[in-house]
């Protein structure tokens, strides 16, 4: 059994084609943060016939799930990402709208010890950084 038939399992949902095909896109992209328009015009160039309607459906579900996350940076459109458990933040070219993903942890125990010192605990985040080109 091909390896996107037990994600999708796994996560609850039935196996059809355009389910697994999203899946592949996801996973086949060298560009981890794909937009719907992203996917669905890799899927017909791929000769798929598959609606961008049902790409934003199944993406939808995929988020619903745990298998995606959708991210919304500032004057950009989402873009959906595979999750893989890991934590990473983000960079945003704000020139090109190229996302990088990078992890750190003294920023990571810079936030504990912030989220401390006010007297809480941090339950979820996200950290974007908004960048350009060094002139």
């Amino acid at each position: 059994m091909p390896s996107e038939n037990i994600e999708l399992k796994k996560a609850g949902l039935k196996v059809t084609h355009p389910r697994v095909r999203i899946l592949q896109v996801l996973e086949s992209s060298p560009n981890r943060h794909l937009s719907a328009e992203d996917v669905y015009q890799q899927l017909r160039d791929a000769g798929d016939d598959v609606g961008i309607a049902t790409v934003y459906r199944v993406l939808t579900q995929f988020e619903q799930a745990g298998m995606v996350q959708k991210l919304n940076f500032d004057g950009g459109q989402s873009v959906f990402e595979l999750d893989d458990g890991d934590h990473h933040d983000h960079m945003v070219c704000v020139d090109t709208g190229k996302v990088i993903e990078f992890h750190s942890e003294e920023i990571e125990r810079l936030q504990e010890e912030i989220a401390a010192a006010h007297g809480y605990e941090i339950s979820d985040h996200s950290l974007v950084l908004y960048v350009k080109p060094k002139s």
